[in-house]
């Protein structure tokens, strides 16, 4: 049985049901007259468990300034109207990220490059890249509409970040221990802190012709966070984006099930090599 439940949270609109749901980013309050329901955390297995860098680096024995430092290149992706994550890959001017951060539901380019944009902060101070918005490959382009193996980007920046760290690629597996990093949280830091936690990638749900695999995974997410990055367990090699969830009750806490997850979309095939022929595109231009 199909099960569909909408949220409004704060000027978040989420359709949320099996067998097929985004994680939206996030957008801006409704004019005046809507009703507001208080925000839900989705999904959250049980008690919260993401982290500050500040916390994360504290229970897990690590100097939080070069934490910091490793993740520099996780940042918030602001298009149009629309709030996501995405990060620097490979080199310091391409940013992986979910299309829907970057495509509206019908398909259309959610801004130019000038409304496009990747904040990351670097030594305590937000720096804010225009995107170059006719860069932009990506699985899909009407994302809403295709199933979630397509919904990946690559994308490059108007200009290098030299001082952002980007993350290099690697292998992902089924029931591996990883590290999802994210900003743009719509219930976490005001939108735009990083959030940090240790789980697992869980079980392969469905394969992509281009070569991308879409997988479940029991972190905490939700919205504006669709983008963001599930590392290996260093926290160094990117091995997938998130792009949604899927639940038959997403406004309780329950814990990781079948019908009660988190999933992610590899950078493997197709989206792997974008990220490669972007790099070897800046390597050609450099002289």
């Amino acid at each position: 049985m199909k099960v569909i439940s909408v949220v409004v949270a704060l000027g978040c609109f989420c359709l949320l049901g099996a067998p097929k749901s985004k994680a939206v980013p996030w957008l801006p309050a409704p004019k005046s007259g809507v009703s507001l329901l208080p925000l839900t955390k989705v999904v959250v297995f049980g008690p919260e468990t993401r982290q500050t860098a500040d916390t994360f680096a504290e229970r897990n024995h690590l100097d939080v300034a070069e934490l910091k430092r490793q993740h520099s290149g996780s940042g918030v992706i602001h298009c149009g109207n629309a709030r996501g994550a995405g990060q620097l890959t490979l080199t310091d001017n391409i940013v992986t990220t979910a299309s829907h951060v970057l495509y509206n539901e019908s398909g259309v380019l959610r801004g130019d490059s000038g409304h496009c944009s990747f904040t990351v902060v670097i030594d305590g101070r937000e720096v804010v890249t225009p995107i170059d918005t006719r860069s932009i490959v990506a699985g899909s382009t009407n994302p809403y509409n295709e199933i979630a193996v397509h919904d990946w980007a690559v994308a490059r920046l108007v200009r290098p970040l030299p001082d952002a760290t980007p993350y290099t690629l690697g292998a992902p597996a089924g029931n591996i221990a990883i590290r999802f990093v994210a900003r743009g949280h719509s219930d976490w830091g005001g939108g735009h802190e990083m959030s940090l936690e240790s789980c697992r990638l869980r079980d392969g749900l469905q394969a992509g012709a281009e070569g991308t695999r879409e997988f479940s995974f029991d972190c905490a997410a939700g919205v504006g966070a669709s983008g963001g990055a599930l590392l290996n367990a260093a926290g160094n090699r990117l091995l997938a984006v998130f792009v949604g969830f899927r639940s038959v009750a997403p406004e309780q806490r329950m814990g990781f099930s079948p019908t009660n997850y988190n999933f992610a979309v590899t950078v493997e095939g197709a989206f792997r090599r974008a990220v490669l022929d972007e790099v070897a595109t800046r390597t050609a231009a450099v002289p």
